[in-house]
């Protein structure tokens, strides 16, 4: 009877082992917000999640607005990683499971940057926007970024707990990565301390607070001419603010880089990585931001 028992005992531990390996070998369907978001959690779950991030290469991710069907399609899965301080504002319209949604810049929203006064204004097919509220681009501070990816480890070992060695394995190699980027900034920040900047458009605040950067911005698209408007504004910044060298998100057109050479005004590029890159991964384009960064030095 007790060899019974314990057979029956035996057997029960083997089927309840052999369900929870079967959950994480079961890969989990993971939707975010921005590419930082899927480069963090593809690099740490590996194989172990499928992650989505449906939004077009051409479009802004802050303010592109996804289908009924692709809004459907974050409703099914298994987490959404959002990336907090007011990003991706098709948020404030859509109902979403909140038992699936990870806010992964909580653990230091109290120090989130508030912006306001910026004029609403129009690129690409995301349409009409401002950038008043809250800075949302936070990973550029790359202890920020440290601790977004730590949110999303977490997040994967409470869904498969079996992983746990595998997550955070593959998280202290992609911690090791950005504390050298992290380290590398300082380094350029603290080389020219107060050196006066430019910014084609206000997507720096956390990379110039992080990194001692003395930063002004406009409101310039890459692709697009500034206005009389425009050029007047900058001229007026640049009486208080003598930059030298204007930070921009992709190349600029060349008859706007030919005409900021005439006023004295290097352009270098900075991709703050917030869509999938025409080439490599988000970590590349990192380092060539930090390599495009020295050239201030």
């Amino acid at each position: 009877m007790k060899q019974s028992i314990k057979l029956l005992v035996l057997i029960a531990l083997s089927t309840a082992l052999q369900s929870v390996r079967g959950a994480d070998d079961d890969p989990l369907e993971v939707y975010v917000v921005n590419y930082t978001l899927q480069y963090f959690a593809s690099r740490i779950a590996g194989g172990h999640a499928r992650v989505e991030f449906p939004a077009p290469r051409d479009s802004d991710p802050v303010f592109w607005k996804p289908s009924t069907a692709t809004i459907n399609d974050y409703q099914k899965a298994d987490l959404i990683l959002l990336n907090g301080a007011g990003y991706a504002k098709w948020l404030d319209g859509a109902t979403l499971p909140r038992a699936k949604l990870v806010n992964t810049s909580r653990a230091f929203s109290d120090r989130y940057i508030k912006i306001g006064g910026e004029a609403t204004h129009s690129h690409g097919p995301s349409g009409s926007h401002s950038h008043t509220g809250t800075a949302f681009t936070t990973w550029l501070d790359f202890q920020q970024a440290i601790l977004q990816a730590r949110a999303i480890a977490e997040e994967l070992v409470s869904k498969r707990a079996g992983l746990k060695d595998t997550f955070e394995h593959q998280l202290d190699l992609l911690e090791r990565e950005l504390l050298a980027i992290d380290s590398e900034l300082m380094e350029i920040g603290a080389k020219k301390p107060g050196i006066p900047l430019m910014a084609s458009h206000p997507v720096y605040q956390y990379l110039a607070r992080r990194y001692g950067l003395n930063l002004r911005s406009v409101q310039w698209e890459p692709r697009e001419a500034p206005t009389d408007e425009q050029w007047a504004e900058l001229v007026g910044i640049l009486d208080a603010h003598p930059a030298r060298w204007m930070i921009w998100e992709s190349e600029p057109a060349k008859e706007t880089e030919d005409r900021l050479a005439m006023l004295g005004i290097k352009s270098l590029v900075f991709n703050p990585g917030a869509n999938v890159p025409e080439s490599g991964d988000w970590l590349d384009v990192m380092r060539e931001n930090v390599d495009n960064l020295k050239q201030i030095l």
